[in-house]
């Protein structure tokens, strides 16, 4: 009897003592259907759930005659249905983006298998012992595969994911489901403890350098013959899908750079070899695109990937990352070498590569560089700006603005740069026709825009030049540039004083006005001004721009000067110097408001006063962005000029009330509280609300240090707060007669509007000042009746805790600006715990900012939390945090935390099985015996075996013995609440 009738008849014997099997006709129809079904022309892949059937067939153990279970049968049944299996994957073309989505680990655990066995893969044998380039393409391919997807795997299965919602419980639904998920945990396990190995392996395939081969339905039908009808065909290199050495090196650098970027958050080197392997995939897709016939790359992801590992990692020096334009101008301006940056720019103008919008870009950042007083940027602007300019020529865009801008200036140095780009930039023998009329047509612009002939003749004498223009067109630019020669005067002479400033012949009128509104040069202002009324005295030229604005109660008395010339200039300087303040151009503003003093100085002692004022509030603003912003005190003078500001008694002197804002902020911020408090004058407090503000903050700043009796101060604060706090009711009557009631208006009893309190406070630096208002603001919060959650701050004590009529005050304004106050004060000291805990109170259920206040005051949890930070409240709304995530291991450890254990709560919570934390793995944070002895029964009770143990173990440490001297079980308990609070900080941070 042959083999296959042996195995037919076992197969038939054994039928009434198995499940239904299909029978050998069956068989063999579906088998022809597949056939039929992979050879259609459809584009449309055969369902990947004929994979899990022909497995799950092939897998199904036996029953003998004695009812006994068996492992599936060797015979020709099962080995048809595992080649069906591997024909729909090889149709597939082993693409792992696809399987693994529609695949089960175990089924796709069992398919790469029954592929390395059918690969020749000797069984039993260590992939990482097996040299590759030794094996059969194919068989080097299986391995290849097998352990891209078991890294594949490893890195899947530690993202989170997302829990299905159970249906209606069916007992043996649930018991399927229990195996497959503890199959799948096995693999999981074996998996990673040949996560080494499998990279290994990977590194190894990237060494390979050469072309392999996977399997596809023709060479699996051909290894399914009888071995003396195959003939070694599969043995060679032709045989199968043919994967490029790029490709391979492409899904490999891939599929590494995932695994090691996972490794990295336990081992910080770790992440240069991801960054490594990213842009190396990169480079790869770049060049050959993200999809093949074998593989997709996502793009998206990668990128992320690559601008994570970009953060994670130092800056970007080795030569693989030099390899693109956009790594080494990032490279550059990250370094400050400015004329690489110059050279890269040149070179592209040939190959075209980078976007217009990203040469903008980087432009665009020189110059807010060069703004905020980098020096020596100007050249580099202009030289980048000529690189961008002419590919914006070759490419038939317009020119920029900002190249006329700073060809306004023409000198030589600047031809020759831009002619050496226009040079660079084309290739005359190889372009064509229409680029060559674009250069022409620029070149020829440029001249006609030019007034210098000198210049013209550099142009026109060039290289470039000539071979562009035929010789007609050139004389005939060159005799325009003559005819016009004669018509401008080019000569300037040099000015040496303010007052003599000598004006230049006549130009046009616009070109003058657009030079006027760009120049921050008192010098030159005045010289354009003079140009411009000595060709029309109609105009007003201060209205030339709408940018220019200068305060009401300062316009009315500089429009009210007589000499239209000296309003001009009086204006626009004015105008210009507050605009620079605006900007933090403090030099030009200095130089601006210098003139214009020396200016008004002769003919209105008004005017030189309000310029005094002016530059009194230039200075503040000088030092508290330069010295005092790094804590150096103020010069004495500076603060004598402020207190002489304030007590100043000038009549009819127009005021800014910014710079009383300003002044007082300014001595509030260098604690200059003795002034404000007992010095400054009685009718000064009574006239300027600021400086009203000023002195209680001040006063009530003295006496927080003093006894609590001293509280007079504080109360009077309170009620100018509460007063601008308050909303006026107004009643307004319709139109069918009704009276309604109008509420949430600005109240107009206060000394100010609310929009201006937080305004000024948001000026003020001095931490003990913020903590007091922040405080007054938070005791008002708490103080309305309908309030969920109380908010805590220092110092709360020291208000009143009663406010006669609560709907008075506008309570949504209030929470408003405590939030606004508390994000304000973070950015002046991010590390204050007190105002962590407000933000956390605040943004209730935000653990983020309670956990940051217990870092920031304890070394990272290296130092115990001081008990003011994690009070007893706290804790409580943390719990109550952890408990609305659902993370109920979490709330049964902080129950600890509290003075006396919270053990109602804590056992509630444990008693959730939806637990959204790590459970089990939380346990060694436990302290208390008596929680850890309720985990030890209810794991028991549930029959989880495995909790259970780990519960045990963390009972059974020597250290929580309640025979152990206290100190010892309060230096336990101490190392866990470190140990536990660091876990979270990581988790959440």
């Amino acid at each position: 009897m042959s083999a296959e009738a042996a195995d037919r008849e076992a197969a038939t014997s054994s039928r009434p003592c198995t499940p239904p099997q299909t029978s050998w006709f069956e068989f063999l129809l579906e088998e022809a259907l597949l056939e039929k079904h992979l050879q259609k022309s459809s584009p449309d892949p055969p369902p990947v759930q004929l994979i899990v059937q022909f497995l799950e067939q092939a897998s199904k153990p036996s029953v003998n005659e004695q009812n006994q279970v068996q492992p599936p049968p060797d015979n020709k049944r099962n080995r048809i249905l595992k080649l069906l299996a591997l024909k729909v994957a090889a149709h597939l073309r082993w693409d792992l983006d696809v399987l693994e989505k529609s695949l089960s680990i175990p089924v796709l655990n069992m398919l790469l298998n029954e592929l390395l066995c059918i690969s020749k893969v000797p069984p039993g044998t260590k992939h990482v012992d097996v040299d590759l380039s030794s094996l059969p393409p194919t068989t080097a391919m299986a391995i290849i595969l097998y352990n891209r997807w078991a890294i594949r795997t490893i890195v899947q299965s530690s993202f989170p994911v997302k829990q299905v919602k159970p249906g209606p419980p069916q007992l043996n639904v649930m018991s399927q489901m229990q195996q497959e998920k503890e199959l799948t945990e096995n693999i999981l396990k074996v998996l990673k403890e040949q996560a080494a190995d499998s990279i290994l392996v990977l590194e190894g395939a990237l060494k390979l350098n050469k072309d392999l081969y996977v399997h596809t339905i023709r060479t699996l039908d051909l290894l399914a013959m009888e071995p003396g009808m195959v003939n070694g065909e599969t043995e060679s290199s032709t045989a199968g899908l043919k994967i490029s050495a790029e490709e391979i090196q492409c899904q490999v650098c891939y599929d590494l750079g995932a695994i090691y970027f996972q490794q990295g958050s336990t081992n910080a080197a770790v992440h240069q070899n991801a960054k490594e392997k990213f842009f190396k995939t990169k480079e790869l897709v770049a060049k050959n695109g993200s999809s093949s016939l074998h593989f997709t790359i996502d793009e998206e992801r990668l990128a992320g990937y690559c601008q994570a590992c970009g953060i994670l990692t130092s800056s970007f020096d080795d030569a693989s990352q030099q390899a693109t334009p956009y790594s080494q101008i990032h490279s550059c301006m990250k370094s400050g070498n400015y004329q690489d940056l110059v050279k890269i720019f040149l070179e592209d103008n040939v190959t075209l590569s980078l976007p217009v919008q990203f040469r903008q870009s980087v432009l665009r950042e020189l110059f807010r560089r060069a703004q905020q007083g980098t020096d020596n940027l100007d050249e580099v602007c202009f030289k980048v700006c000529v690189c961008n300019t002419v590919c914006d020529i070759l490419q038939g865009q317009t020119i920029d603005i900002r190249f006329c801008q700073l060809f306004l200036k023409p000198n030589k140095e600047k031809i020759d740069f831009l002619l050496e780009v226009c040079s660079r930039s084309i290739n005359l023998e190889n372009a064509s026709e229409e680029l060559k009329r674009k250069m022409a047509a620029f070149l020829k612009n440029l001249c006609l825009g030019l007034e210098d002939l000198q210049l013209v003749f550099m142009i026109s004498s060039h290289e470039l030049f000539i071979k562009l223009l035929k010789d007609d067109e050139r004389k005939l630019l060159i005799d325009q540039m003559r005819k016009r020669s004669s018509r401008i005067n080019l000569c300037t002479k040099p000015v040496t004083s303010f007052y003599d400033i000598p004006a230049s012949a006549s130009v046009n009128i616009g070109q003058l006005e657009h030079q006027l509104i760009l120049s921050v040069d008192p010098r030159r202002i005045r010289q354009i001004l003079i140009e411009l009324h000595g060709m029309t005295s109609e105009r007003q030229f201060w209205t030339v721009s709408n940018k220019w604005e200068v305060p009401n109660v300062y316009g009315n008395v500089i429009l009210g000067i007589k000499d239209s010339l000296t309003r001009d200039l009086v204006y626009i300087l004015m105008a210009k110097g507050l605009h620079c303040c605006a900007i933090k151009d403090f030099v030009h503003a200095k130089q601006l408001f210098a003139a214009c003093l020396e200016l008004v100085t002769e003919f209105s002692p008004k005017l030189r006063q309000v310029m005094l004022n002016e530059m009194l509030l230039l200075d503040i603003y000088t030092h508290e962005a330069g010295p005092g912003a790094s804590g150096e005190r103020p010069p004495s003078d500076l603060i004598s000029r402020v207190r002489g500001y304030l007590e100043m008694r000038v009549p009819d002197i127009p005021l800014r009330q910014v710079i009383a804002e300003e002044c007082v902020a300014f001595l509030l911020n260098w604690c200059e509280n003795e002034y404000l408090t007992m010095q400054v004058p009685l009718p000064l407090v009574q006239t300027n609300p600021y400086v009203k503000l000023g002195q209680l903050l001040a006063a009530t700043c003295k006496e927080l240090p003093g006894p609590k009796e001293s509280r007079r101060t504080a109360k009077d604060l309170w009620e100018v707060v509460v007063q601008i706090c308050s909303v006026s009711n107004q009643h307004k009557r319709g139109n069918d007669g009704r009276v309604s009631l109008i509420k949430h208006r600005e109240s107009t009893l206060g000394i100010m509007y609310r929009s201006e309190l937080l305004s000024f406070i948001k000026k003020l630096r001095e931490p003990l000042v913020l903590t007091t208002i922040l405080s007054l603001f938070v005791k008002l919060h708490n103080v309305r009746e309908d309030i969920v959650n109380d908010i805590a701050a220092e110092h709360i004590s020291i208000w009143p805790s009663s406010i006669p009529n609560l709907q008075s005050v506008d309570f949504e304004a209030v929470a408003v600006t405590v939030k606004e106050l508390v994000s304000y004060a973070l950015t002046i000291n991010a590390n204050n715990h007190f105002w962590l805990i407000i933000q956390a109170d605040i943004y209730f259920a935000a653990l983020h900012y309670y956990l940051q206040a217990g870092a920031v005051c304890s070394d990272f949890f290296n130092k115990m939390v001081p008990s003011d930070v994690y009070t007893d409240q706290v804790i409580k709304r943390m719990i109550k945090c952890c408990s609305l995530l659902n993370c109920h291991t979490q709330v049964a450890i902080l129950c600890q935390f509290l003075r006396e254990v919270d053990y109602k709560t804590a056992f509630k919570a444990l008693q959730e099985q939806n637990s959204h934390d790590a459970m089990d793995s939380y346990y060694e944070y436990i302290w208390d015996v008596t929680i850890l002895e309720y985990l030890t029964y209810l794991h028991h009770k549930r029959g989880e075996t495995d909790k259970r143990q780990i519960a045990i173990k963390a009972i059974g440490q020597t250290e929580l013995n309640a025979s152990n001297p206290e100190e010892v079980l309060q230096l336990a308990a101490q190392r866990r609440k470190k140990k536990f609070l660091q876990a979270m900080a990581k988790l959440y941070f």
